[in-house]
């Protein structure tokens, strides 16, 4: 996956807006691409693709609907920023750009640097009926929050919170980020409240905890490397304030099976370079072909990153195939 940032000004972390999590993946596949520390143009259109969003922890094999399902709402979609007294409100978008599989047929020699006339056919058996690219250009006002930031910005690695499927447990995550130099964070239930633009929605605490709170919560803590603990606090007899406290947590230590001297350990330790390079060359060898399911060779070489990453992922059988294609078909030594 690499070290992808996700870089936001802090306003933006605060922000009053509702998305849902395929909108958020959306709009983090597309940061995720605008250059640090430089002024970038409005003008720019950032492309999005299945790999992004499989990235993210969505299935291979609905996320090309799920990311049709969420352009189509996005461009809809408005962000509130307070700065001080001053209020924008703008919409996150001012264009978005839907290339499917026709469009792909019909312009082979845009997609592919290799076309040859005649290829057009090999768009029917490389791209499913549902393909798709996504063109995402964030508006005039909402750039400068997501560029070019000196200070007063918030910064996370996107593969941490790749499988989060909650929207709010995303938005509670860039909420911790925001004070992981502490470790605490109290804000009130009013201002979480606006900041998830929940409305008449959840009005009761008890629904609240439920259906926000611990559902964010619990997602952060089996998913992401950060451990969070809350706890609501009153003022008088009423519930009135959130107070996080998190850390990073613990690398366990990895013991080792007894190994089986005919596949490779299985808990050897890829950095992330090493990953990108083997899952791209096994996701083209012959003899695990039949584990692709219809991916394509991106999909397929993503998804062999992830096992390589963690190999208890899959079933041990899978693994061990994987693992033992690896040393047999790279330079790669136990």
């Amino acid at each position: 996956m690499g070290n992808d940032l996700i870089v936001k000004a802090n306003d933006v972390i605060k922000a009053s807006y509702q998305l849902t999590a395929n909108e958020q993946r959306l709009i983090l596949s597309a940061i995720a691409q605008i250059p640090k520390g430089v002024p970038v143009s409005d003008r720019t259109i950032y492309p999005i693709k299945a790999e992004n969003f499989i990235e993210l922890g969505v299935h291979p094999k609905t996320a090309y609907r799920e990311m049709n399902d969420a352009i189509e709402r996005l461009y809809e979609r408005n962000v509130i920023i307070k700065q001080g007294e001053t209020i924008i409100k703008t919409r996150w978008v001012q264009m978005i750009i839907k290339m499917d599989r026709d469009w792909i047929r019909d312009n082979y020699h845009f997609y592919n640097e290799g076309y040859q006339q005649g290829d057009e056919f090999l768009v029917e058996q490389a791209f499913p009926a549902d393909y798709c690219i996504i063109g995402i250009k964030f508006s005039e006002a909402v750039l400068p929050f997501l560029s070019n930031l000196t200070n007063n910005f918030t910064q996370y690695l996107k593969q941490d919170i790749a499988g989060l499927s909650s929207a709010y447990a995303i938005r509670f995550y860039e909420l911790i980020m925001q004070y992981k130099s502490t470790g605490y964070v109290k804000l009130s239930l009013a201002d979480l409240r606006n900041m998830l633009d929940l409305g008449s929605k959840y009005e009761a605490t008890k629904d609240l905890k439920v259906r926000v709170i611990e559902t964010a919560i619990n997602e952060i803590n089996k998913k992401t490397p950060i451990k969070v603990n809350y706890e609501l606090l009153k003022t008088g007899r009423k519930f009135t304030h959130l107070e996080l406290k998190f850390k990073q947590k613990s690398k366990p230590k990895l013991i080792a099976p007894e190994r089986d001297t005919k596949t490779v350990d299985m808990f050897s330790n890829l950095s992330d370079s090493q990953i990108k390079t083997y899952s791209s060359v096994l996701s083209k060898v012959h003899s695990i072909s039949d584990l692709a399911d219809n991916k394509d060779y991106s999909a397929f070489a993503i998804w062999i990153a992830n096992i390589l990453r963690d190999p208890t992922s899959v079933r041990e059988e899978t693994a061990k195939r994987i693992f033992k294609t690896l040393r047999t078909e790279t330079d790669f030594k136990d």
